[in-house]
């Protein structure tokens, strides 16, 4: 049988797969399968770090972000309980192959950061993180007389 290789990864065969889940179980495969992280991109401007975290269909009030120390850290946790009990609709799905994960990101941050002033905003399924930088003061010059 031919494996054409794409940059030097052989795709792994129904076999292989089979195979793997024997030797190692299926914790590891169910971690791989239900792991996700989600994206960030981190953008420097001249007054701030901007974290912006895509996680479509959420709301602004699904987030936990905290501060500790000098660690960051936006999670989502999926399936918390909410203090709502409405009812939900029952709709006849002929498909449902995509679903939200929980998920958890940290940053450390630096003493660059002014960690008294961050702000939050979400829109359009990206949430940024604005992390303003702290004003940088010269130390104050003066001249030493000589005796």
């Amino acid at each position: 049988m031919y494996y054409k290789r794409n940059y030097g990864v052989m795709p792994r065969t129904f076999g292989g797969l089979m195979e793997d889940m024997v030797q190692n179980g299926w914790t590891r495969l169910n971690e791989e399968v239900n792991s996700f992280v989600a994206p960030v991109n981190i953008q420097e401007t001249e007054t701030s770090y901007d974290l912006h975290l895509v996680a479509p269909g959420l709301k602004k009030d699904d987030f936990k972000i905290s501060l500790e120390k000098d660690i960051l850290t936006v999670s989502y946790q999926h399936g918390e309980q909410k203090d709502e009990n409405k009812e939900q609709p029952k709709e006849k799905w002929l498909r449902s192959e995509y679903q939200m994960k929980s998920f958890k990101r940290s940053f450390s941050l630096n003493e660059k950061v002014d960690a008294g002033n961050i702000a939050v905003k979400y829109a359009d399924g990206v949430l940024v993180v604005t992390l303003p930088k702290k004003e940088v003061t010269e130390p104050a010059k003066h001249e030493i007389a000589v005796n």
